[in-house]
């Protein structure tokens, strides 16, 4: 059940790439960096069980912002994408900073979301790092090195700058994000393991994220065309 759920769930969010950039260009992108970031920060709290291993939910969602960052690097430049970039980084920020002060607030005597929010934003500070600085070094990877196979094969092998940038960045991310977080908190054949399973499915939806990427530079192609006419 839970295999089935996630194919489809990561199919639909590329497709939503793909759709809203078609309605927004690069704003759209830039609005969606965002969204799923934020949103992936959340569902990454979630733990499931997929083929079986144990990982976070917010794989699928993190695997998206990657696409979007190719996507901008490949149509708009390294100076767009690193844009992209450092506004995801400003909003989560922002969010973990934000939520923290909310739960400062006393609640009503009938309020019933204060556990709730506690157990979603509460955030070991640790946490929160690992996520930040595994995003922000990442991301700024994965446009160096989009940008660095560009210059190396032109326009040619738009699959291997999607799929070599993304994958090792996404190495990096999981690197940084589970050595901060967890190291020295579980015992290193448990680090591992989930270190392990977090990097396969991140790797897996990148696999997934190369038919999207085609089509999307057939879209931009079609608008460029229109403009031009």
């Amino acid at each position: 059940m839970n295999e089935t759920l996630w194919i489809l769930f990561a199919l639909v969010d590329l497709c939503m790439v793909l759709v809203v950039y078609r309605l927004f260009g690069k704003v759209g992108l830039f609005g969606l960096m965002v969204f799923n970031l934020l949103l992936c920060n959340i569902q990454v709290l979630k733990t499931v069980q997929l083929f079986g291993l144990t990982t976070t939910l917010g794989n699928v969602l993190y695997a998206s912002v990657f696409l979007a960052t190719d996507l901008l690097s490949e149509f708009y430049g390294k100076k767009e994408a690193r844009k992209g970039v450092l506004l995801g980084f400003v909003t989560l920020v922002m969010m973990v900073a934000y939520m923290q002060i909310a739960l400062l607030f006393q609640p009503a005597a009938d309020d019933f979301a204060q556990p709730h929010l506690e157990v979603l934003f509460g955030f070991m500070p640790r946490v929160a790092l690992a996520s930040m600085a595994a995003y922000l070094v990442s991301q700024l990877h994965d446009v160096w090195a989009f940008h660095a196979i560009r210059a190396r094969t032109g326009e040619k092998h738009l699959w291997l700058r999607n799929n070599a940038s993304t994958m090792v960045s996404q190495l990096l991310d999981s690197l940084i994000f589970c050595v901060i977080a967890f190291w020295g908190v579980f015992p290193v054949n448990v680090f591992l393991e989930i270190l392990l399973s977090t990097y396969l499915i991140k790797f897996v939806v990148a696999a997934l994220d190369t038919p999207f990427i085609y089509l999307a530079k057939r879209m931009f192609h079609k608008e460029q065309t229109a403009q031009s006419a």
